[in-house]
């Protein structure tokens, strides 16, 4: 749970951080492509790769990555439609849903490692920790902009990382003794939400905040560096 709140904590961070800071949106949009860089390597490295190696059945990740792709999915769908006409931000919320719907099978998967190994992997830590400030900075703005209270989106976030340390602890305790398969099929679930949230958001809106620009793709070249050279040193 510890190793959990740690990565989660950064959800925090980049809240205060869009409290504190007018952040202008060209600056935000490299903040997330540098983002979706860094989650696309997790994706890739960490949980994809991860799945398929630990999966004692091979249905465990064809399962478990489009489940977790298509429950993304709907739930976007449903925050749009619930929030058509309003003034609250879709994207900011559907940002959020990402963050919640990768952070808990990520903290469920690292508490779940522990049972394997003696501490948590330190390239899934640093991975989760990076990737929730330039989602957290972003959603944040953006609730903010839409009029969202500061405390109203402080508390939202408070319970995104309550509920992900919670799912480390239950990650420990319900999966000692399950197989591999059920591991790898939450690790691709996760995957699978991730990336269709870098598709249809993150991505999206830092070509969006920066007019187009084209060093974006720079940008999130080098959170997928990043990322991939600690998974590599892990």
């Amino acid at each position: 749970m510890g190793w959990a709140l740690l990565g989660a904590s950064s959800l925090l961070l980049g809240a205060l951080v869009a409290f504190a800071v007018p952040i202008p949106r060209m600056v935000l949009g490299f903040i997330l492509a540098f983002g979706a860089g860094v989650l696309i390597s997790a994706v890739a490295y960490e949980l994809v790769e991860e799945a398929v190696t630990t999966a004692a059945d091979s249905y465990a990740v064809a399962i478990g990555f489009p489940l977790g792709a298509i429950v993304f999915f709907l739930g976007d769908v449903a925050i749009d439609l619930r929030l058509k006409g309003s003034s609250d931000a879709g994207g900011g919320l559907g940002i959020v849903l990402g963050a919640v719907l990768d952070g808990i099978p990520e903290s469920v998967v690292i508490g779940a490692s522990l049972l394997t190994r003696e501490t948590a992997s330190v390239a899934v830590i640093v991975a989760v920790f990076l990737s929730n400030i330039p989602e957290s900075i972003s959603a944040s703005s953006e609730l903010l902009r839409d009029g969202w209270s500061r405390w109203r989106v402080l508390v939202l976030w408070l319970i995104v990382v309550a509920t992900s340390t919670l799912a480390a602890g239950l990650g420990y305790v319900a999966l000692e003794g399950a197989s591999g398969s059920w591991i790898s099929a939450i690790q691709a679930f996760a995957a699978g939400a991730i990336l269709t949230m870098l598709a249809d958001e993150m991505v999206p809106e830092a070509f969006e905040y920066t007019e187009h620009n084209k060093t974006v793709g720079l940008a999130l070249a080098f959170g997928f560096a990043l990322s991939a050279a600690l998974s590599f040193a892990d």
